[in-house]
């Protein structure tokens, strides 16, 4: 797929016609959040792609319409809504077990399968440019990550037991999977203690510094408050030591990250499981944005089915992440939806900078294709969720088996496509930057 190529000027006011929409708000409460932001995006070509779902989906949003492989099912979809290669990691499940598998769901939403897909491809086909890899050679990693995303659909939705399609562990992994799984193995909870937390008057509490924001009385009994909501919407299990839930300390922390500018976010020191030092839990409170796909979906029924951005960032991950984070749940602060999770001491993300090699990339993508199988089959009928009532597998299968051929050279098409786009448009927004045309900075 091509995209027309407009003149720089264009696409530039495009490009801040989309910021606007998307940043608007939050970049004129904290423009030196953004600040950082952009400049983090500057750096390349895939930091800038990774920043700007919002210009990605206006780019789709013809598709909305209809589109190769979308009926009325695989149109409604519980989808990531920002799968590229960067969001997948390591983390420990309700069960205790280290898994690696997509993370990252600040943007899930319900929408068309494919769109998870084609921005997957895209990122491919940006990390492949990065690393001087030929266009033939980008062609097969998208080919291979196309195959290997099919097969695991078709094997899930033609009832494949769970020994055949097992999740990526200490167990099953290999390569550079196995590689973040041993790390963040590795990891210990007394480890992320020491890097946050000091012990005064024999017990534990945030150290000042490192970003921490200590809180006046009124905001932090605004914070408790909410955190209080934040229990009841906890599963009955998570409950079963209600000691594990006493507040020990909370401080207040800015977003800065790439995906975070501006949004405002709480730690919170817990007791843990046991009355024992090391076993303190670190929580966060940060408000839930708006999901960039959720501008270009209009289906009331969606919209009307989450209360706010947290409830909605928590039933999705809870969809689409089998045995999630047993601390993972919402509440409101000052009227704004807020996800509330756990500061994991075992999150590792997959690490490109060292996996340079065609072949071993190859076996990378073959694997995340089949997590993004397995993402998508999970989010259905059998999730505890009534907003997509039916098989995602069989409803998948059945759209990509009406025509075999064509599924992975639309996804090849699309990645060069748009991946010749961003980096075109990374320079028109360098551009922009650096001269000062991004009103509020």
């Amino acid at each position: 797929m091509s995209f027309p190529q407009l003149d720089e000027e264009h696409r530039g006011e495009e490009i801040l016609a989309v910021f606007d929409t998307a940043f608007g708000e939050l970049l004129a409460a904290d423009p030196a959040a953004f600040r950082v932001k952009f400049r983090k995006m500057a750096a390349s070509a895939f930091a800038f792609y990774r920043g700007t779902a919002c210009l990605f989906y206006r780019d789709l949003d013809a598709e909305k319409r209809g589109g190769p492989y979308l009926d009325e099912r695989t149109s409604r979809v519980w989808i990531h809504g920002d799968l590229h290669a960067e969001n997948f990691g390591t983390y420990m499940d309700a069960n205790g077990r280290l898994i690696f598998n997509v993370n990252d769901f600040d943007e899930a939403y319900v929408g068309p399968f494919t769109w998870d897909l084609k921005r997957f491809a895209a990122s491919i086909a940006l990390i492949g440019y990065a690393k001087a890899l030929s266009d033939e050679q980008i062609s097969e990693l998208v080919r291979i990550y196309a195959v290997a995303y099919r097969e695991r659909i078709h094997a899930l939705a033609t009832g494949a037991k769970s020994d055949e399609v097992p999740p990526f562990t200490l167990d099953t992994a290999q390569g550079p999977l196995l590689d973040a799984l041993r790390d963040a193995r590795s990891l210990t909870r007394f480890g992320l203690l020491e890097s946050m937390t000091e012990i005064r008057d024999f017990e534990r509490r945030f150290a000042p510094g490192g970003g921490s924001v200590e809180l006046d009385a009124a905001t932090r009994y605004k914070v408790l408050a909410a955190f209080d909501g934040y229990l009841e919407t906890l599963p009955d299990s998570s409950l079963a030591r209600p000691d594990s839930y006493r507040v020990k300390d909370v401080v207040g922390r800015r977003g800065i990250g790439i995906g975070s500018a501006g949004l405002p976010s709480y730690n919170i020191l817990l007791e843990g499981h046991s009355d024992a030092l090391e076993n303190d839990v670190v929580i966060y409170i940060k408000q839930a944005q708006t999901p960039a796909v959720s501008r270009h979906i209009t289906d009331q029924a969606i919209r009307d089915y989450f209360q706010h951005e947290g409830h909605r960032t928590v039933i999705s991950q809870r969809a689409l992440q089998a045995h999630a984070d047993p601390w993972l749940g919402w509440t409101e602060l000052d009227g704004a939806g807020q996800l509330v999770a756990e500061v994991s001491p075992y999150a590792v993300d997959l690490d490109w900078g060292d996996i340079d090699e065609a072949e071993e990339i190859a076996q990378v993508v073959a694997d995340l294709g089949r997590a993004t199988a397995t993402m998508h089959s999970a989010a259905d009928d059998q999730s505890g969720e009534s907003l997509v009532p039916f098989s995602t597998e069989r409803a998948i299968d059945a759209a990509i088996a009406a025509d075999e051929e064509g599924f992975a050279p639309l996804l090849v098409d699309f990645a060069h496509g748009y991946g010749a786009r961003a980096r075109a448009d990374h320079q028109t927004f360098v551009d922009l930057f650096r001269n000062g045309r991004i009103p509020g900075l």
